[in-house]
């Protein structure tokens, strides 16, 4: 064969070759952030010189038709763009690098993502490392002062295992729970999962944002969605945290011999003439009740996958041991995500969390009520005579011998039992199905389940609370609950022009059911078996009609949404949702929720394109109507209650009405609307966001009262539409890039939250009081709701200052019997003595605003994080003040020093001992205003080419910590106070009773050292 013939025979293979290489193929890739190796949704993936391309999905997967010499640009909004050049690869990774501008991330709406640019709602976003900035037991927690117009607070201070109140805008119910929804992986109720576990979580506010889950969206909704695997090796994590605690802060209580004084010159004011006997201790209880606590978490999580499948496991150990002696709290949980791609249309996925929690409790926030509360250890540490010891001289437990008896602390807190267990349990399913280009149909079957169990003993060793006749005092709790949820929508997608449809329909069904029971009772057989010594008791005490039940609710929805962006300038967003909701009444079973907002991208219309310091502009203005269906069910059916009645002598069962039936009871709804700006200045090194909303409430559900007595129910409240209330408010965002360097960067965001509360509307406009103080103070009606007003405000007499003897100055007045020393009250009506017609408001519990403000730096591989946060102008009613004041138990030097005395007459303290008994007046209202270095925390991440070695991809350790420093001039242990009065209700009491201070778990001080470890 010739030479000539050989070359053409090579020509025409490698011309084959070249032809064969040429050909098209499906490449799948992931497009991850070089920061942190997290996906990116919403990527756009373009080949080089052509239209074709795709986007990203929301866990940064992508494919793709390509041939060999292709050139990918892979661009997203933020990030560098990136070029990478097709060489037979299969499968890619792609890494983007962030851009100096901020990142304008994808966030999840509620049923669906977007870019936050594109998003017409308010929407707050909080970053996986904001939420893991410290160590929280609960997520919920690193919400505090970081995302505007969201108030976050412990039910009670740092006790552990606490749960955690959120309110979002405001307070828009009376008698419903005012909790927004929380939404898990698309689960809705779930319960908020490991901070460590979190990918992504946003607050949505306004109507726009919240319409999309209708009746259920009034009081905001917190989307999360946890951590998913991507393709790619294994990866190994392991955080772990030990911190160190203490209380952040003590009374300056008298001590023994000042005690004693105190006690003489009280019985010397009282004339009682037989001295006080000082005993032989000197005992601070508060030093006795407190101790280092300590809190340790591990978390070990591992994540990886294939072109096919993903996966994300998790397990973590939780354990803390209070501050205050024999408390303390235990949990387990595990979270795990598997994600599969079972066709080029299909992926299905399933997320399945769980965990076990033990909680180990003291009695605190008190009630008043010492036979079943056995008082709360905090209080009597500041009430009960320093002069005793823990013993008496026969060696049982100590009692006070001042007014009315009560158990010491000490005994209180290491003899009561009070322990809690916890099982969680959440299943969800999912399918995502491409039916056609453009249109997709996912489902979701999702099951929860929740029992708790609660044992609380008290032996014969408390004397007053279950010695004597009681004889030991034993109850036993449970409640169960489930949840089964189905959700199915189609999402449609289509370019128009220079627009971009979305529309999404779909239906969602939800049933739940709880069951609980409780029993109780006295004269147990021995100390020895705790709570399971119950069945022992002699006298068993009959439960309550809300301790023992069961029942059952259903929600079923359709619900529609369009966006329409047209030339990435004119937003739309409409949205519509029907609900049908068994827990109301048979009229009003059904309801609609509309919602439209509108956006303008200014910053992309032709007049702004070229400015220097504008690098974003976008306008917001959204209207729509939100309901909320939050109260137990069968409120609206008439019911019976059950009664012992005589018959012959002898007594029986019975049944009598409990309540009259209401046909017309139906949710409350909720008109909002938000103003909003979005501004990027110079390359979005500055971020501002501002929003302004107003939100009527209206058919708000109220107990009316005012039902006749000769209609013989036995109940003679029933629940009712007719109130109406008010928020209107101010929110500012901030984020700044102060300096950007490649090795120093300092970033700091600002967050402002000012909310307007006004009651609009009450039952034939009458006023509405409730109590907020422990049952034994001497009114029992101490806030109130009144039309025009703020939501309770706080009510009693108006303290006038101190009487000085003879005639009391025009326009006040003395209790009866008051002589030089005792306090001066306002005498509203001019009849010359206190009475209830004295009465005025008197407090605002509520703040004029609340801040954060985070500053982070970066040096090389150090970084330091400053966290402050406050709130102005929120009034507190200081009942502690109130006891230690009142002469019948221990007192504080500040009282003690400056009481009235006939040689310090000048002085604002009444005398000791005087004739006020425990009164609600102005006297005890303080401004709760302060400002807290939340956290403070210095982390060191070891550079890669020291650890690469020891198969470590990333080693950090950090040192932080929590409420270092409180400023305020609240004299009380803590100005974030969080009381619920006598009727010791978490839930609904905390739409009205804010601001009573009394016997809370104090809150803590931390010190931390963390580590975290990726193999």
């Amino acid at each position: 064969m010739n030479l000539k013939i050989k070359l053409t025979l090579i020509v025409i293979l490698m011309l084959n070759i070249t032809l064969m290489a040429q050909g098209s193929y499906t490449i799948e890739g992931t497009v991850l952030s070089a920061t942190d190796n997290m996906p990116i949704p919403g990527v756009s993936i373009i080949i080089q010189n052509t239209s074709k391309g795709t986007s990203t999905d929301f866990d940064g997967n992508f494919n793709l038709d390509v041939k060999q010499g292709d050139v990918l640009v892979t661009s997203f909004m933020g990030f560098k763009t990136v070029l990478t050049t097709i060489a037979n690869q299969k499968t890619l990774n792609i890494l983007l690098t962030e851009e100096a501008s901020a990142l304008d991330e994808v966030v999840v709406v509620g049923y669906g993502a977007r870019r936050k640019s594109d998003v017409t709602g308010s929407v707050s976003s909080l970053k996986t490392e904001e939420l893991t900035a410290f160590p929280v037991l609960n997520a919920e927690q690193a919400l505090q002062g970081r995302a505007a117009g969201v108030v976050v607070q412990s039910n009670n201070g740092g006790e552990p295992g606490a749960p955690i109140k959120i309110n979002i805008r405001g307070n828009t119910s009376i008698n419903a729970s005012s909790d927004p929804l929380i939404v898990v992986d698309g689960f809705v109720g779930g319960s908020m999962p490991q901070a460590g576990d979190i990918k992504t979580l946003q607050v949505l506010k306004d109507a726009s944002a919240t319409a999309i889950y209708g009746s259920r969206g009034s009081n905001g909704v917190v989307l999360v969605t946890t951590k998913k695997g991507r393709s790619g090796k294994l990866n190994v994590e392991f955080n772990s945290t030990y911190a160190v605690q203490k209380t952040a802060n003590s009374l300056d209580l008298l001590n023994a011999s000042d005690f004693a004084d105190y006690q003489n010159q009280i019985r010397s004011n009282q004339g009682n003439s037989n001295p006080y006997v000082q005993g032989d201790y000197d005992t601070d209880w508060q030093d006795k009740i407190y101790r280092a606590g300590s809190t340790s978490n591990n978390q070990l999580s591992f994540s990886g996958g294939s072109d096919k499948v993903n996966y994300y496991a998790s397990g973590t150990y939780f354990k803390q041991d209070g501050i205050l002696v024999n408390s303390g709290y235990e949990r387990v949980s595990f979270l795990s995500n598997l994600d599969a791609q079972v066709t080029d249309k299909l992926k299905i996925g399933l997320n399945l969390t769980g965990g076990l929690s033990a909680k180990d409790g003291v009695s605190t926030q008190s009630n008043g009520s010492v036979t079943v509360g056995g008082d709360d250890v905090v209080s009597l540490a500041m009430r009960f005579e320093p002069d005793k010891g823990i013993y008496d001289d026969d060696g049982t437990f100590s009692v006070s011998n001042l007014d009315a008896p009560v158990d010491n602390p000490w005994a209180v807190a290491t003899q009561r039992d009070d322990n809690t267990e916890i099982e969680n349990f959440r299943a969800n399913f999912y399918a995502n199905y491409d039916i056609i280009e453009g249109l997709t149909f996912k489902t979701t079957v999702g099951l929860s389940s929740k029992n708790t169990f609660r044992g609380v003993y008290m032996p014969r060793t408390l004397k007053i609370t279950a010695g004597g006749a009681t004889d030991g005092r034993a109850i036993i709790s449970e409640k169960k609950s489930k949840s089964v949820l189905s959700e199915n929508y189609l999402t449609y997608k289509k370019e128009i022009g220079k627009g971009d449809l979305t529309l999404l329909a779909g239906y969602s069904y939800q049933k739940t059911t709880n069951k609980a029971f409780l029993s109780e009772g006295t004269g147990t057989l021995s100390d020895s078996f705790s709570y399971y010594g119950l069945y022992t008791a002699t006298n068993l005490i009959s439960p309550s009609s809300g301790d023992v039940y069961v029942n059952e609710t259903e929600i079923q929805s359709q619900f529609g949404r369009v966006n329409y962006d047209y030339d990435d300038k004119y937003l739309l967003t409409a949205t519509v949702r029907r609900d049908g909701a068994s827990n109301f009444a048979e009229n009003e079973k059904y309801a609609i929720f509309p919602s439209a907002a509108l956006g303008w991208k200014i910053s992309n219309e032709d007049f702004m394109k070229d400015s220097e310091n504008i690098s974003s502009l976008k306008l917001r203005a959204s209207y729509g109507v939100t309901g909320n269906p939050s109260i137990a069910p069968y409120q609206s059916l008439a019911s019976l209650a059950s009664i012992y009645a005589s018959s012959n002598g002898i007594t029986v069962p019975a049944v009598t009405p409990y309540q009259s039936s209401n046909a017309d009871l139906k949710w409350e709804s909720s008109y909002q609307a938000n103003f909003g700006v979005d501004l990027g200045m110079y390359n979005n090194r500055i971020s501002l966001s501002l929003d302004y909303y107003n939100i009527d409430t209206k058919d708000v559900l109220m107990f009316d009262n005012s039902i006749p007595w000769y209609f013989g129910n036995y109940n003679d409240e029933i629940l009712t539409n007719v109130g109406e209330i008010n928020n209107t408010g101010f929110e500012i965002s901030l984020n700044t890039r102060n300096i950007v360097k490649d090795d120093f960067s300092w970033t700091t965001d600002l967050v402002f939250s000012k909310n307007k509360n006004t009651v609009e509307k009450l039952i034939f406009g009458a006023d509405y009081f409730g109590n907020g103080a422990p049952s034994y103070f001497s009114v029992d009606n101490n806030y109130i709701l009144r039309e025009g007003e703020e939501v309770g405000l706080f009510y009693g007499f108006d303290y006038a200052g101190v009487y000085q003897g003879g005639t009391a100055p025009a326009g006040s007045a003395v209790m009866t019997g008051g002589v030089a020393g005792d306090p001066l009250f306002l005498d509203l009506d001019d009849d010359g003595k206190v009475t209830n017609a004295d009465r005025k408001i008197i407090g605002n519990p509520n703040p004029d605003f609340t801040w954060g403000i985070t500053n982070s730096f970066k040096y090389k591989n150090f970084d330091l994080n400053l966290f402050f946060q406050g709130s102005q102008g929120g009034e507190i009613f200081n009942m502690t003040n109130v006891q230690l004041n009142n002469g019948d138990a221990n007192t504080t030097y500040d009282y003690y020093n400056n009481a009235w005395s006939t040689t310090n007459t000048t002085a604002n303290q009444p005398r000791v001992g005087n004739n006020s008994w425990r009164e609600i007046s102005s006297r005890f209202v303080e401004d709760g205003s302060y400002i807290r270095l939340k956290n403070i925390a210095v982390g060191y991440t070891f550079p890669s080419e020291s650890i690469e070695k020891l198969g470590i991809e990333n080693l950090r350790f950090t040192v932080s910590a929590q409420n270092l420093l409180t400023i305020t001039n609240y004299s009380g242990l803590d100005p974030e106070v969080n009381y619920y009065g006598a009727s010791g209700d978490n839930n609904t009491s905390a739409n009205t009773v804010r601001g009573f201070d009394f016997g809370n778990y104090p809150t803590v001080k931390s010190v931390n050292f963390s580590l975290s470890v990726k193999f």
